[in-house]
Order: structure tokens, then sequence, then C-alpha cells
């Protein structure tokens, strides 16, 4: 059994470490609180802006603007949304599981320093990485996305495809592979979107006015380029309310468990102390007894 003083030691480590995660899930209920407001907050723009590049194309009798017709694919163009930092149970892990299944041919962007890490250390086609602030705005987007654009441009990818954690509620995110352009089947991608943001049933409203657009295929790319800025956007949001709550819940986990094992070190500690005082009467006894 281990000595009084060992135990004292090891209780104080112990209780060092719980302040630390307790100080660190506290953070992380602050931020996560601030990232789900956020990423709710921007659900009903993306939705909105989804049914208006609908109703604008549905003035076309036919679209033939490159970012609205399916080309053949060579390579997949994936961004991966990570984090920064771990501590955050198995986020990260769970999303990377998804790459497994990602044909070799694809080629990536990656956010956050551990999805640029996991890439690199698997010898995946990293095309670029970018890094995010804390709270990031539109503007810190619009460079991930004008390089992504390019790159479709250039026939080097073709798809935009994120892979994100989505954000379910606090205690459940889940991974999630989805594709943004092209912009090939309109209706599917604004019922998916709908369903993702909990409106199944959503119809979107038919505009009957006439339009006349002097250059519709100027019209269509900025609308589409807006819309990949804006979805991106909310899937950022979206993830970093996940990264949040997965880092509040495993932070709020390794808190309890250090108190866990405060308590059974206290009794172990107890019981050795107990036990060195039983055995320095039954010395303190037998000296007695001899003499």
């Amino acid at each position: 059994m281990a000595n009084t003083r060992d135990i004292r030691i090891r209780i104080k480590g112990v209780k060092n470490t719980r302040q630390i995660t307790r100080a660190m899930q506290m953070v992380a209920t602050s931020k996560m609180k601030k990232a789900q407001e956020s990423a709710k907050a921007g659900r009903p723009y993306a939705l909105l802006l989804a049914d208006v590049i609908v109703s604008i194309a549905d003035e076309f009798e036919e679209v033939t603007q490159s970012y609205y017709v399916q080309r053949p694919v060579k390579h997949r163009g994936i961004l991966v949304i990570g984090t920064d930092k771990g501590l955050c149970g198995a986020l990260n892990s769970n999303l990377f599981r998804e790459l497994n299944d990602v044909d070799s041919s694809a080629k990536f962007v990656s956010v956050g320093k551990r999805a640029t890490q996991y890439l690199s250390r698997t010898r995946r086609d990293l095309l670029a990485d970018f890094a995010l602030p804390d709270k990031p705005t539109f503007s810190d987007i619009r460079k991930i996305v004008e390089f992504l654009l390019r790159s479709y441009d250039e026939g080097r990818i073709d798809t935009i495809e994120v892979l994100f954690t989505s954000f379910i509620n606090t205690l459940r995110q889940e991974p999630e592979l989805i594709r943004l352009f092209p912009l090939n089947d309109l209706d599917a991608m604004t019922t998916k979107l709908h369903e993702r943001f909990g409106e199944p049933d959503h119809v979107a409203p038919k505009d009957t006015r006439e339009i006349l657009f002097e250059d519709r295929d100027a019209v269509l790319s900025e609308i589409a380029s807006l819309y990949l800025k804006q979805e991106i956007f909310q899937l950022v949001l979206e993830a970093q309310a996940s990264e949040h709550s997965a880092r509040m819940v495993a932070m709020k986990t390794a808190t309890d468990n250090a108190g866990n094992l405060i308590d059974d070190l206290t009794l172990q500690y107890n019981r050795a102390r107990q036990a060195a005082i039983t055995q320095e009467i039954l010395e303190i006894s037998a000296a007695s007894f001899s003499e």
C-alpha cells in the first residue's frame, strides 16, 4: 500500500487538475452559448438566400453558367473544417473518420490546425490551409471562398464539398459531408438545407413578377458566389458551436472524474493513515509486554 505522503501528493495534483478543467469548462460554456446563438441566428438568412437562388434560376428556361452545370468529376474538392485546439472529446476523431471513405483523387482545403495536421500526416492532396479567429466574420470567409472558386474555375477541382461537424444539440454533434457546388440540382439543395435546419415541410415562395436581366450569367455567378460564402460561413459557425459544446462536455466529464478520483484517494489515504496508527499501537504494546 502506498504511504500517506505519496497519496497526499497525488491528491494535491488531482485537485490542481480539477481546478484547470473546471475553469476550461466555464470558458467553454460561455463560448458555447455565444456560438450557438450565432449559428442559429444565421440560419434564416441562409435559407432565404437559397430560396432567392431558386427563384432567379426559375426565370430562365436553361441555365448555362458554369456554377450551375454538372461536369465530369476528376477531382473532388473538399473543405475540411476542424479545430485549432484539442480537449474536445472525439470531435476531431469522428470528423476525420469520415475521410476514410473519400477516394484518393480528392483534393482538400483545411480550416484549423488539427485538420491541417491530419491531412498532412495521411499524405492527402492539400491545396491550402486557412486559420480563422475565435469569432470569424463574413470577411474572414471571403478569402477561403475566393480560393475555392478560383480552383473550381481553373479546373483543379470539379466539386466544392464541405466536411464539418453539424451542431444538433449540446450533447450531440455529428460529422457531415455536404456538396455545395455545382448548383445543378437547386430543388434538392434547398430541400436538404431546410431539412438540416429543421424545416422539412418548407415550400419555396414563387415570385410572379417579370424580371429583366441584362447579363444573366453575371447575375447567376454573383449570387452563386454569395450563396457559397454565406453557406460556408454558416457551416463554420455550426462547427464552432459543436466544438465548444464538445469541449464543455469533455471538461465537465474530466472535472467529475477528478472529483471521484479525489474521493477514492482520500479514502485510500484514511485507510493508510489508520493502518499506520494501528501498527504503531501494536509496536508500542509489544514493547511494553517485552519489558
